[in-house]
């Protein structure tokens, strides 16, 4: 007689034992009709798992994230259906759920073309209209390989022989195909009606260069038609905002063979990038940062003593001279420590906050690299405070403070943060991680932040906090970290003598706001178009002439808002002036002045923005005004 505590927590008793899907009968059939998996004791289960017992159960549908995801692991089995269907031989192997999506690798004779998905995916929506019931079964081993041997499924049957033979399988069924699966799936394939796939692309059987090429074939799915949509057009507009496109339209940087994952920085990229570094710089200085330059080569004997040499040295380029191994920091954290051991600190001298735009360099693999978002070179907002315990809580609370000043400055106001704790091979005490993880939630919650905890995500020599940035398409770029660091200190010999006369080992802070500047420019890029606030922007205004009569007073204007500090230049082309604006607008430069006769006779210049609007004529005394004020203020209307 098993008694079901369902979410709200109401009971339900039954006289024998139930499905999920009798349950959520019990309680409704429109709940019935829209169950697509049950969570058993935190557990996800499928809508015909038996319930014998005294149960804790939530009813999963397509409003829940969980839900969603079940639809798109029975999307991938539907689109392997479909494509055993229409290309007979094709062989299937995996077929995960990732992120927005699901893929299948398939092996065929020859290569799936755009004309093929756009058939596959009729096919699918056949199948999804016929409603087939989608069925579980338990196989062992030998029985699933010998089905598998049956059906030709060579892929099939290696992933099968490397399991144990005793360990029962779970297979899904729908018509006439069945795939290997932990499951759940949907109750039936009527419950997959918003999904489109997305592009083929190649892939190593497990993932081994050494093996053949496979298909894999990307989708998406969704619980509505609507979300679908949305994600579509998301995307789209992801396109228009690709920060490698918009780098070339505004000759802001460009990367080439020759130095794979390295950037080749313009004159107007590298003065974005001068603007966002002096930024740091100054609010680095007025919040208790010296700043520092370290060796970008340092001898083998220094990454062994700081743990890098074992754990990273693959990542890291390497050179040998007069006997000596030498690496390329791949980060700044060791070279950091010598700079505190130069002589013997006093407990007065802590917190020692120590800065670095650092350059570094690791040696990703190729096909990682994506842009100016995942390189091999780049430069970090880098920095370290060596504290006591004690102090640990006032600087993570200080540091939350500072990011958010700067994040509100690049117009980043949704946050998401969260805190990651002890993994299980970790140095120190639990004594000392229990100090260091309540320092840093007790900084989060002084801040009044909501935040999640990730058990068992922190590094081996501390806990850390992630703040994360969700730009105007609501993707989430990884951004800023503190971590707290028990362990490198004590390995490179740091020490101060605290205040009862005795050597002590600091604590070390790791801390990053914006983290790689390549990155944070590239989500910059995206995140507004392309067309940064007038601070950012390379050329904050152009002035431009509508005959060769106000050319002189032009170059007078550039002169005068140069003066005043502010990237302007003129645009004396003989050509009109509706295709000087136009192309000027496409470059995206904030404010457009343009200048003919009247303006000249007035001492003025007209404005207009990229986005057309009409500030009206104003003096050049008074542009000044205003632009200074939209520097000021980071062009935010707050």
């Amino acid at each position: 007689m098993p008694v079901i505590t369902l979410p709200d927590g109401s009971k339900r008793e039954f006289a024998n034992p139930v499905s999920v899907f009798d349950v959520a009968a019990d309680i409704g059939a429109g709940l019935a009709k829209a169950a697509l998996a049950g969570k058993v004791n935190g557990e996800l289960v499928d809508t015909s798992f038996t319930i014998e017992n005294d149960t804790d159960l939530a009813i999963i549908t397509a409003r829940d994230d969980e839900g969603v995801d079940v639809i798109r692991h029975s999307c991938a089995h539907l689109m392997a259906m479909a494509v055993q269907a229409l290309f007979p031989g094709a062989q299937v192997t995996i077929g995960p759920v990732i992120e927005n999506g699901f893929y299948y690798d398939f092996a065929y004779e020859r290569p799936f073309t755009s004309e093929d998905l756009e058939k596959i995916e009729k096919k699918m929506l056949e199948l999804s209209k016929q409603n087939l019931p989608v069925s579980r079964s338990v196989m062992n081993r030998d029985e699933a390989v010998a089905l598998f041997e049956k059906m030709g499924e060579s892929y099939k049957v290696e992933i099968l022989s490397s399991i144990p033979a005793e360990q029962d399988l779970s297979f899904y069924s729908q018509g006439d195909f069945i795939d290997l699966c932990r499951g759940p799936h949907v109750p039936s394939t009527g419950h997959i009606k918003a999904f489109k796939l997305m592009k083929v692309a190649g892939a190593y059987w497990r993932g081994d260069s050494k093996n053949e090429m496979l298909q894999r074939i990307y989708g998406t799915a969704w619980s509505d038609k609507k979300q679908l949509k949305e994600y579509l057009h998301r995307l789209e507009e992801a396109e228009k905002r690709d920060h490698r496109k918009l780098g070339k339209q505004l000759n802001l940087f460009h990367l080439q063979e020759e130095a794979p994952g390295m950037v080749f920085w313009h004159p107007n990229g590298w003065t974005l990038y001068q603007q966002i570094e002096q930024y740091m710089r100054v609010k680095q200085r007025v919040n208790g940062y010296q700043e520092i330059k370290t060796p970008q080569v340092v001898e083998r004997t220094l990454w062994e003593k700081s743990g890098h040499w074992d754990k990273f040295a693959e990542q890291m380029f390497t050179t040998h001279s007069e006997n000596k191994d030498f690496a390329v920091k791949p980060m700044n954290c060791p070279c950091h420590i010598q700079v505190f051991n130069q002589g013997l600190r006093s407990y007065r001298d802590l917190p020692l906050r120590l800065a670095e735009f650092g350059s570094c360099h690791r040696n990703e693999p190729s096909g990682a690299l994506h842009g100016i978002m995942r390189v091999r070179g780049f430069v970090q907002d880098d920095a370290h405070i060596f504290c006591a315990e004690d102090a640990i809580q006032p600087e993570v609370a200080s540091f939350i403070e500072f990011l958010h000043e700067v994040y509100h400055d690049f117009g980043f106001t949704d946050v998401i943060y969260k805190l990651s704790t002890r993994p299980e091979q970790r140095v120190g005490s639990d004594e000392v991680w229990d100090k260091a993880e309540k320092a840093l939630a007790d900084a989060l919650d002084a801040a009044g932040l909501d935040w999640e905890e990730l058990p068992g995500e922190g590094a081996f020599y501390g806990p850390k906090i992630e703040f994360s940035l969700k730009d105007c398409l609501g993707r989430v770029w990884q951004c800023g970290t503190i971590q707290v660091d028990f362990s490198m200190p004590g390995r490179l010999e740091a020490q101060f003598v605290n205040e009862h006369g005795d050597r002590e080992t600091p604590v070390m802070l790791h801390r990053a706001i914006l983290g790689s500047f390549e990155r944070f420019i590239g989500i910059l890029i995206e995140h507004y178009a392309g067309a940064l606030p007038a601070w950012l922007a390379p050329t904050q205004a152009v002035v431009m002439n509508i005959t060769d009569n106000q050319a002189e007073y032009c170059t007078n204007v550039v002169k005068t808002l140069q003066n005043n500090g502010f990237r302007a230049v003129s645009d004396l082309r003989n050509e009109k002036i509706g295709f000087k604006i136009r192309e000027r607008t496409l470059q995206k430069v904030p404010f457009l002045l343009v200048v003919g006769d009247k303006e000249v006779e007035n001492g003025c210049v007209a404005v207009r923005t990229r986005s057309g609007e009409d500030l009206g004529t104003m003096t050049i005394e008074a542009f000044s005004e205003f632009l200074s004020k939209d520097v000021e203020r980071k062009g935010r209307d707050d």
